[in-house]
């Protein structure tokens, strides 16, 4: 049995998604959302589906207190789906290899603070390109700059504003994100 815990700060759809896909999976097992975000959405996919919650501040973050609560899981996988915190050194040094994320555009290009979500889908919009796509990467402790694991081009040469931008993205983060977290966790 194979443990993944998210990591998510808004709406959720990754974590709903992933949810989804691996109901009928027996050897994978969501055991954990965590969010810094009371508000966000993600909590209530969690507890429509049973799965526990964790909401904490960054005192918490950083001082232990959430690691503590990670290390009491002690997951094959920890996967930020939105999460818009920077990772402390000491997460991703208890877990190597064991973090990733998912970014809404081809980095290099377009990561870093602050590039997020509509953020990112905005000045790709303004930078009239021409493609765009996600990467899934690992953590570590620079904002998008760990080793890539996956990415996924998509033309957006018809998209008439950046939401139509975001709404590609998402339907690439809903196909390919799963299948990526389901290889990395070889089940």
């Amino acid at each position: 049995m194979k443990k993944i815990l998210f990591f998510a700060s808004g709406t959720g759809s990754n974590v709903g998604n992933s949810i989804q896909y691996f109901k009928n999976n027996t050897s994978v097992f969501i055991v954990g959302v965590f969010t810094n975000n009371p508000n966000a959405k993600a909590i209530d996919i969690a507890k429509s589906n049973n799965i526990p919650t964790l909401i904490f501040n960054k005192e918490a973050l950083n001082e232990g207190f959430v690691l503590d609560r990670i290390n009491e899981i002690n997951p094959d996988l920890i996967v930020l789906a939105g999460f818009l915190w920077k990772m402390p050194q000491s997460i991703i040094a208890a877990y190597p290899n064991k973090i990733i994320n998912i970014h809404p555009a081809l980095l290099p290009k377009y990561g870093g603070k602050g590039m997020y979500g509509m953020n990112v889908h905005n000045t790709i919009f303004e930078n009239y390109e021409k493609e765009t796509g996600i990467t899934i990467h690992y953590v570590n402790e620079h904002y998008d700059e760990g080793e890539f694991i996956f990415q996924q081009k998509v033309n957006i040469e018809d998209c008439a504003s950046a939401e139509e931008i975001a709404s590609k993205i998402q339907q690439l983060e809903h196909q390919h994100f799963p299948k990526v977290i389901e290889r990395l966790l070889e089940v």
